[in-house]
């Protein structure tokens, strides 16, 4: 039997709903809610809860009413609440806005960042075999009249016939793609996708520089330094996270064309005779290859050991790294089940790329490249030993003999379209507590706590945010003591916030706080002396919930 119960603290009142309950052999008394600070208003939120518990139970099974729903939105959608919550801003809006570029807000530039951070532990810090660069955004002009971004970097500029809309096509798809009306496409031009600008104060044909279109590049012209200077052998690889820019006919779909992007990218470089001495990951892909798109087969889901064995993915090497990057995407929570890879069909297929298989993601607006995978052999460093004059290969000790590595794979990875994968799986909307819960992965999450103290109480406030202050100095923690208590869990229900951190009457005797999950709203307490250590192994997933504390019932 639920009952309200009245505490005088320094002289205020405050109400609370506490309800017997038989354990055993004894009767204990626990609270149930905060009632408020009168006593009518307590009366009033009782009904209001015993009416809601009520409800809950009737026709409803206890496993379903906490656990919230997948719900698939739109990119527009997406879009809008990246803008209200504080992750996405049109750039410069308050001007109109430009069409391809995007500004951060508080939360995105943290989620950002934690992706970017996620994405280089795992790549570079984790492994032995790749060390890191950071090129510079403009570069001597000859580096892309080498690499073929000069003369080739193009797209073709087209206008439906029928409703007159704007578009870009690959070579590849003209005549074979038509507009959304259904009406064909007239070809305007070609148009190369390079920004220029100039370098120095005289602006003629002489100055003429570029905004980068890819990271790539400057690890190739880096590759000589690199191998000197980190002391790398074969097989090693290069990454590179930074900005590059691309002058799109027609940007869309939110953050996945834009303009501006960033890109996390390595070249990976091996002896193209040798063997991958690394176990393919035992995972399974859903394929699409050439053969099954020319043949208009459905793609079918397979091992990519089945993959590599069968010969449908022509080596090792590449196998390899398609299943790292599946792993990576899937260890930060993304859906398995909504990747693919996409075999490049022949007139698609760069001409010196050996094999290519893009890592497709089920974008609400249908599959989409996250990033291609090229096999480029040894078409880069040639490129640029032909256009520098200098010799790039490097002495084997093995052999003996001056060698021109190989680039058996390049994962580059767009860092907008990443955000994008991780926001839409995590989007989920919750009936019970009527509001969206971001379910981002604890590593990627922007704030990782939020403290709490129940009510606006001198020694409970004192307490809090002398837990605030220990915990910023290694998290992303908030303090908030502003509205109700359900009010405050579900702002960071809806921002990602994985943990939050509640101080009430007994920790100011016990000295515990409580600890509230995002995804199961299950609560444990633990003491404050180990709130810190239990903090990083929950956002570490280094240990249930559950066992992390005392549960609470």
């Amino acid at each position: 039997m639920a009952f309200i119960v009245k505490k005088t603290i320094h002289g205020n009142n405050y109400y609370y709903l506490n309800e017997n309950k038989r354990e055993g052999d004894k009767v204990k008394t626990k609270t149930i809610a905060y009632l408020g600070k009168t006593k009518k208003e307590a009366e009033k939120r009782m009904r209001e809860i015993l009416n809601k518990d009520k409800k809950k139970t009737e026709g409803k099974e206890d496993a379903k009413k906490s656990k919230p729903e997948k719900k698939d939105i739109s990119i527009e959608d997406m879009a809008i609440f990246c803008k209200r919550k504080g992750f996405v801003y049109p750039s410069s809006e308050i001007y109109g806005g430009f069409a391809g570029f995007w500004d951060y807000g508080h939360l995105g530039v943290e989620l950002n960042n934690n992706i970017k951070k996620e994405w280089w532990k795992f790549h570079v810090q984790g492994r032995d075999d790749i060390v890191g660069i950071d090129g510079s955004i403009i570069t001597n002009p000859k580096v892309w009249k080498a690499s073929g971004h000069v003369d080739s970097f193009n797209d073709v500029f087209v206008k439906c016939k029928k409703c007159g809309k704007e578009n870009k096509l690959d070579e590849s798809e003209v005549g074979k793609i038509k507009c959304g009306c259904g009406g064909d496409y007239k070809v305007l031009g070609s148009f190369n996708l390079m920004f220029t600008t100039n370098v120095g104060p005289i602006k003629d044909n002489t100055n003429i520089a570029y905004l980068r279109p890819e990271t790539a590049q400057l690890i190739f012209t880096n590759f000589k330094n690199v191998i000197e200077n980190a002391r790398m052998k074969l097989p090693f690889g290069i990454a590179q996270i930074g900005k590059s820019f691309r002058n799109e006919i027609a940007p869309r779909d939110f953050l996945f064309r834009t303009r501006e992007f960033e890109q996390m990218e390595i070249e990976y470089f091996v002896d193209p005779h040798k063997k991958c001495p690394y176990e393919i990951p035992d995972v399974d892909v859903l394929v699409y290859s050439a053969e099954m798109q020319e043949k208009g087969l459905e793609p079918k889901k397979m091992k990519l050991k089945t993959a590599y064995k069968n010969k449908i993915i022509k080596t090792d090497w590449h196998a390899y790294w398609i299943g790292q990057e599946f792993l990576w995407f899937t260890g930060l929570g993304a859906d398995p089940d909504k990747f693919r890879i996409r075999q490049h069909v022949s007139d698609e297929k760069s001409h010196y790329a050996l094999d290519t298989w893009d890592f497709e993601y089920k974008f609400p607006f249908g599959w989409r490249e996250l990033h291609g995978m090229a096999n480029r052999t040894d078409y880069d460093l040639k490129q640029h030993e032909k256009f520098s004059g200098k010799d790039l290969k490097i002495f084997d000790e093995e052999t003996k003999q001056k060698i021109l590595p190989h680039v058996v794979c390049e994962p580059s990875q767009g860092v907008g379209r990443a955000f994008l994968v991780f926001m839409f799986d995590a989007y989920y909307y919750d009936e019970e507590r009527k509001n969206i819960v971001l379910k981002l992965h604890p590593k990627l999450a922007p704030i990782k706590a939020a403290i709490f103290p129940i009510v606006k109480n001198e020694k409970m406030v004192l307490i809090a945010k002398k837990i605030y202050n220990d915990l910023k100095n290694e998290f992303n923690v908030i303090y908030d003591e502003s509205g109700s208590i359900g009010r405050r869990y579900s702002r960071n229900d809806e921002i990602g916030t994985p943990f939050c951190i509640t101080i009430d009457g007994d920790s100011i005797k016990k000295k515990d706080v409580t600890i509230r999950d995002r995804d199961t709203t299950k609560q444990i307490r633990i003491r404050i002396s180990e709130l810190k250590d239990v903090l990083r192994k929950l956002i570490n997933m280094e240990i249930d919930f559950e066992k992390a504390g005392k549960l609470v019932r």
